[in-house]
């Protein structure tokens, strides 16, 4: 691993007080490298050369940073084996879920070339006075980015893009269980064109201060966090002394609701999707299965042949599916909620026994007939277990599906698109899949509703989260 300093305005170097962390490969739990540890000074330089930069970067026209961005695509994606071997090794997802990531995160960039021509506003009249309305869209100022483990290419790149595009200079807090893959953009940053200070790189095992620090500088405008719901409110408790503009993709829990009239092959594709894409460590993982009683052991049956086959092992491996999760903390996690169901009456189906081998390992899982009261019903399982339940009412399961506090994707399968798009509308979550397993992609805008979080990334409207509104009254 060739970077582990910080990067700061163009420029390597070590911490200020010269500490550091070591990051893990969660497949034989050895160490990859020992990354620099960011301090509050650290944050206050990487402030300073983001400052430095502002002027220049948001003065350049949009077609100019549009190019930078269409030229950092291009090598991005020239580059995909190499970005998705460093996602493999610090996150421990399979390869061809990792050659995924790469070539979603290098999606953002092409898109945001080409939205960062379309910052349109508009010109009218004032019906009373005849004043002319002039709006136009304009940079917030710097955003902090703060950037979780499980997609370590992608919720980068899902930032930082629309950002530069918008004309904002950046300071990026990676999660320091995987730091590296954003580091390694760096060098790739500066050959399409990105001048330095205009993205900065802050690794930190002092997350907490170092943020904090950061939020308190009035220079800061837009904080852009994705992680989790707890974390989130700390987040936006330390944005609003400044009132600094808050873009949150927080937790979820997800639904995954199967009709009696669903194909039910097309529904076990989807689900195997909605569920094991990242190993369900992502928060759009399907989380509570719903499946009406009349198809229930043909799914289930269908789903268990399809779950069966996937092979567990070191992601850099041919022919891998699953991969270690991405740390002790979170395979015990998964452990604990399977251990909790099966003692509260949960059948265990498929899986369940963590095995005996080095590395963060847990088996692909299903559980049937989950009591209402088990714990992975009410939090995020990230992991590779199935908790199945089975409903009969359509009314019954719209409530059963809205009744969490979180609000982020969720997923039905049905025959009857008349019922699809009805159901759709009464549940309560900012992006459904509709006879569709995969919600996320550039054009679109990501986000939830509740305590999911606040704003959108991705589409045009996350451009918007990195822009003001400005109106000029004028008269001619």
């Amino acid at each position: 691993m060739k970077h582990t300093q910080l990067y700061i305005g163009g420029q390597w170097r070590d911490a200020s007080d010269g500490g550091t962390f070591d990051v893990l490969n969660p497949a034989d739990e050895s160490v990859l490298a020992t990354v620099a540890s960011g301090t509050v000074a650290d944050a206050k330089a990487a402030l300073d050369a983001a400052d430095a930069a502002f002027e220049d970067w948001r003065s350049r026209t949009p077609r100019q940073r549009a190019e930078i961005l269409r030229k950092a695509f291009e090598l991005f994606s020239a580059r995909l084996d190499h970005f998705a071997r460093i996602i493999t090794l610090e996150n421990g997802k399979a390869r061809s879920d990792a050659m995924g990531e790469a070539a979603y995160s290098a999606e953002f960039f092409r898109w945001y070339s080409e939205e960062a021509v379309r910052a349109e506003g508009h010109v009218g009249m004032a019906p009373s006075s005849g004043a002319r309305i002039v709006v136009h869209q304009k940079p917030a100022g710097i955003a902090v980015l703060v950037t979780p483990w499980n997609f370590p290419a992608a919720m980068g790149t899902r930032k930082i893009a629309p950002a530069l595009a918008a004309g904002c200079p950046v300071v990026i807090k990676p999660a320091s269980e995987t730091p590296l893959t954003m580091l390694e953009l760096m060098p790739l940053l500066e050959e399409a064109g990105v001048p330095p200070g205009v993205v900065n790189v802050l690794p930190s095992r002092s997350s907490g201060a170092v943020v904090g620090a950061m939020l308190e500088d009035p220079r800061v405008r837009v904080i852009s966090f994705t992680g989790s719901t707890e974390v989130g409110r700390k987040l936006l408790h330390a944005a609003a002394d400044n009132v600094v503009k808050p873009a949150m993709e927080l937790g979820g829990n997800a639904p995954f609701i199967v009709f009696e009239d669903a194909d039910l092959d097309a529904a076990a594709d989807g689900l195997m999707l909605a569920k094991m894409r990242n190993i369900g460590e992502a928060c759009t993982a399907a989380n509570r299965i719903y499946v009406h009683e009349a198809v229930e052991e043909p799914f289930v049956a269908k789903y268990a042949e399809r779950m069966a086959k996937l092979k567990m092992g070191n992601g850099l491996e041919d022919g891998i599916d699953v991969g270690p999760l991405v740390n002790a903390e979170t395979r015990d996690k998964v452990a604990h909620f399977v251990d909790d169901a099966v003692s509260k009456g949960a059948k265990l189906r498929l899986g369940g026994q963590r095995p005996n081998v080095k590395g963060f390992y847990y088996p692909p899982t299903i559980l049937t007939a989950v009591p209402d009261n088990a714990e992975c019903l009410q939090d995020e399982i990230f992991g590779p277990v199935a908790a199945i339940q089975t409903f009969t009412d359509e009314k019954e399961i719209v409530k059963r599906a809205n009744d969490t506090i979180y609000g982020l994707v969720a997923y039905l399968y049905t025959g009857d698109m008349r019922r699809g798009l009805r159901v759709s509308e009464a549940l309560e979550f900012g992006m459904i899949g509709l006879n569709r397993g995969l919600v996320s992609d550039p054009a679109a805008p990501f986000g939830g509703v509740k305590q999911s979080g606040l704003g959108r990334e991705g589409g045009k409207e996350g451009m918007q989260e990195f822009m003001e509104t400005q109106y000029i009254s004028t008269t001619w």
